[in-house]
């Protein structure tokens, strides 16, 4: 190839010479018709002589522009090459060299195209000028060969040379193409030598490229398909698609792509695509749209960063969007929906609250695809576990996308169900799923009625969702029954929680709802597993039991009956005193119940609950059950119930001291014909309901006579008339009870003793008071019963009320040390004394007068009934 440049002598010597210019000035004076005037023809030839000259320089200057552009491509070629084989970081020996390739790009394809080449040459120089054009071509192409074969991942170059020919101009759209065809046919055979292929631009490549295949001038399309077909070679390496890629056919294109390309290079295709769409040129945007639509329909499983694709949608669909690309996008959501459905409802629950146009839009889409019904459905459910306006706990543990902590997804989902709920090709899935929508959905309904959020802007979603399901599932009656019990207006009220719950469950109970039988066993299915949250619980609760009121008689099928034991002891108190309360009703049949016994010992594990509501409750439940409980079976549990009782007697609140004291004492009198069975239980029952007699609520006062009359009636004890409210004196049923305790039942002082020691440490000053004062007589009347190592325990705790804050106190310790030394006194060491002086006092009693004197502020100023005080100091013999 002739490569010398003419400049000089030689470049002057082609210029047409005067008389070549005069010549051709006479013949077209010949062919004339009639000569001109003299000066006319002056003019003429000036004008002629101006135009070939300036033929000449335009010649002359595009000759230039093409030396120059090959002296610039050479440069760059070396300057590129001698970066490739440096020890620069790829990632920025890359960009250098993508800005070099840049800088070519314009400088190769704005030189004239190739007719205009061969019209610039004259004669001898033709060839030398289309060569030169050539040798530029191939430079340029030379160097992308070289730079591919080193790395797969410079592929991603053709794709800007893409992006750089949308802006060019100048109608080289085909020689571009022409080198990017040649150098993917190159990197196709040379895949084959690879281990492996890094090329991640493909997808994005074969998307520009695929648009390109529908082009109108064939100088486009040809390279393009053949471009496209090694493209395919390259994704899979494979040829077998080269027949239908080159048929044109954009079902088939379409098949090859989402077969061929990796997930991830289809992810790029797709998104190239969707960005295609909202360019201004219809028919690259119809051509992109029905692209997406045949790809996806085969291999929208494969597509991945859904969310992101499902957020650039919403952006665009925000914006001034045309019929066709809106129409395109919301049919890509479709088909997303299809693959994806918990990936595309995620996203579409992360934006504010309410929704927009735009976002409606995309629901729609997203609730026509009829076949993903169901896991649509299910998607929206796990949303709807969650709470409005809840933090969530960490960001690592958020399923969102958006920085706000705060879940407002449920309420997005509530909103979406007044969309999807009445699509008819949902009918069937929502039948399925009524049970858990509905419930779901009161759910709902009660935790957003206190959110200022929906109060303010009346966002009632769930309550109209609610509705909507109502409507979907053949209950109008039902919502017009609710809506004329004024349920829907007052469904927003925190006050109304409870009420409404029963309100909802007693009218689909009176419309025989067909849907029960299913909603009774998610019901079930439900409280076995357990709710979410306690709030959760007294809803199910309520739920479930209006039902069974509605559906059942009592006592209520075994498997609900355990719920409803289980639910004796929730975390929940409202739940708890609500099974009680259901509990309770069950008293007229209680003996039909299977495993009563178990459940009446559910309800005494309640009696350790930290709410003291719950335990009056349980106390009431448990009293109501007993007295129509047949009396074997009473019997039997007598003893457990009865030590229930023993730590209420003592509990801190009057109210549940008082009824535990008094439901111990009518326990009692039901078990007076199986009185032996109870004995132990009254003994370890004897210190509280002595010492609650000083208890500064009347109540409880009130709760000991009650109970002790009827213990001493059972024990035959003479105290009864000594616990009268006109006669009554605390100290004297102290010594009266102490006196009958030791002439029947002595063996039991060192318990009682024990426990009165522990009321020493009580931070109430009365029981304080009171336990010295029934230490003091236990020790004098029953010393004999005891041990030196018992006086010694004894002594040591009355020490530490010896300096008690309260002076009265004081008093009684120092009078009961005394006592207790007296008693100290008289204890021997020798066994066989020891042995005669309890027999002796066993049988006879010596007559004793108050110790103490003391006046409780219980007790009546009266004179005591009859001869009672005196008949407590006088000597009588052991009966």
């Amino acid at each position: 190839m002739k490569m010398n440049r003419r400049h000089g002598e030689g470049a002057e010597s082609e210029e047409p010479c005067d008389a070549e210019v005069k010549a051709g000035l006479r013949d077209q004076d010949r062919s004339a018709q009639g000569r001109p005037p003299p000066h006319r023809r002056c003019r003429l030839r000036s004008q002629a002589e101006r135009v070939l000259v300036a033929c000449a320089l335009l010649r002359e200057h595009k000759a230039d522009s093409l030396w120059d552009a090959y002296t610039s491509i050479i440069n760059d070629q070396a300057l590129i090459l001698s970066i490739n084989s440096s020890f620069v970081d790829p990632l920025l020996q890359f960009e250098t060299q993508l800005k070099i390739i840049e800088s070519s790009f314009k400088s190769v394809f704005t030189i004239p195209c190739l007719e205009e080449v061969k019209e610039m040459g004259n004669g001898s120089d033709d060839e030398d000028l289309q060569e030169l054009y050539q040798s530029i071509l191939n430079v340029y192409e030379d160097t992308l060969l070289i730079l591919v074969s080193k790395d797969f991942y410079k592929l991603q170059i053709l794709k800007e040379m893409i992006v750089w020919m949308s802006r060019d101009r100048l109608g080289q759209q085909g020689r571009i193409l022409v080198i990017i065809s040649r150098v993917l046919i190159f990197a196709a055979k040379k895949v084959k030598e690879s281990a492996s292929v890094d090329a991640p631009c493909l997808g994005v490549l074969a998307a520009e490229l695929c648009l390109l295949c529908s082009h109108a001038s064939r100088s486009i399309t040809q390279p393009a398909s053949m471009g496209m077909y090694h493209l395919l070679c390259i994704a899979k390496r494979q040829n077998e698609f080269l027949l239908d890629v080159l048929k044109e056919d954009k079902t088939e294109v379409a098949r090859s792509i989402g077969h061929m390309l990796l997930p991830s290079l289809l992810t790029d295709f797709v998104w190239s695509l969707l960005m295609r769409l909202a360019m201004p040129d219809r028919g690259m945007t119809k051509e992109a749209a029905n692209m997406l639509r045949l790809t996806l329909e085969h291999h929208a499983h494969k597509v991945t960063m859904v969310s992101k694709i499902v957020e650039l949608i919403y952006v665009q669909l925000s914006k001034n969007s045309n019929h066709v690309m809106k129409h395109a996008m919301l049919r890509v959501i479709t088909l997303l929906t299809r693959t994806s459905p918990k990936k595309v409802i995620f996203q579409l629950m992360d934006y504010p609250v309410p929704a927009d146009n735009t976002l409606a839009l995309m629901w729609q889409a997203a609730g026509s695809e009829a076949s993903v019904a169901l896991p649509v459905l299910t998607t929206i459910l796990l949303i709807l576990r969650g709470k409005p306006g809840e933090m969530q706990e960490s960001l690592a543990d958020r399923r969102r996308f958006s920085l706000d902590t705060t879940n407002m997804m449920p309420m997005a989902a509530s909103q979406a169900l007044c969309t999807l709920l009445p699509v008819p090709s949902y009918k069937k899935a929502v039948a399925q799923f009524f049970p858990q929508l509905l419930m779901a959905l009161l759910f709902q309904v009660f935790y957003t009625c206190n959110m200022t959020l929906v109060i303010e802007n009346k966002l009632f979603f769930a309550r109209d969702a609610l509705r909507v399901l109502l409507h979907c599932s053949g209950l109008q009656e039902v919502d017009t029954d609710l809506n004329r019990k004024n349920f829907w207006d007052q469904i927003s009220q925190v006050l109304f929680h409870h009420h409404g719950v029963y309100l909802i469950a007693t009218t689909l109970g009176e419309h025989n709802f067909p849907q029960f039988p299913e909603t009774l066993h998610y019901l079930y299915k439900l409280s076995v597993e357990g709710p979410r949250r306690s709030e959760d619980s007294v809803i199910t609760v309520i739920f479930l039991t209006e039902l069974l009121n509605k559906f059942f008689k009592d006592p209520f099928p075994e498997e609900f009956l355990v719920l409803f034991r289980k639910w004796i002891n929730d975390s929940n108190p409202a739940v708890s005193k609500l099974s009680l309360q259901k509990i309770a009703s069950m008293a007229p049949v209680i003996n039909q119940v299977r495993n009563v016994c178990s459940l009446l010992l559910s309800i005494l594990d309640a009696f350790l609950s930290k709410d003291q509501t719950v335990i009056i409750r349980a106390l009431l439940t448990l009293r109501r059950l007993l007295n129509k409980l047949d009396k074997v079976t009473y019997s039997s549990l007598c003893t457990q119930i009865a030590s229930s009782y023993c730590p209420l007697m003592d509990h801190s609140n009057g109210g549940i001291r008082s009824m535990a004291i008094r439901h111990f004492g009518e326990l009692v009198r039901d078990m007076s014909q199986y009185r032996w069975t109870l004995n132990n239980a009254v003994f370890r029952a004897l210190v509280p309901l002595i010492l609650f007699l000083e208890d500064t609520e009347t109540r409880v006062i009130t709760a000991c006579k009650h109970t002790l009359a009827i213990c001493v009636s059972e024990l035959r004890w003479s105290t009864s008339n000594l616990l009268l409210d006109r006669c009554y004196s605390f100290e004297l049923v102290v010594l009266s009870i102490c006196n009958n305790l030791f002439i029947s039942h002595g063996r039991y002082i060192v318990e009682l003793l024990s426990d009165a020691l522990g009321f020493l440490r009580n931070s109430q000053v009365y029981l304080r008071r009171a336990s010295v004062i029934l230490i003091g007589y236990l020790t004098t009347l029953g010393g004999h019963l005891l041990l030196r190592d018992d006086i010694e325990v004894i002594l040591e705790g009355i020490d530490r009320v010896l300096d008690d804050e309260d002076p009265e106190i004081k008093a009684l310790a120092s009078k009961t040390h005394k006592l207790l030394k007296n008693v100290a006194n008289k204890l021997t060491s020798s066994v066989i004394k020891q042995t005669s002086r309890r027999l002796f006092n066993f049988i006879y009693i010596k007559k004793f007068k108050p110790l103490y004197n003391y006046i409780s502020p219980n007790d009546v100023t009266e004179k005591p009934c009859g001869d009672e005080r005196n008949q407590e100091r006088e000597e009588r013999p052991c009966a």
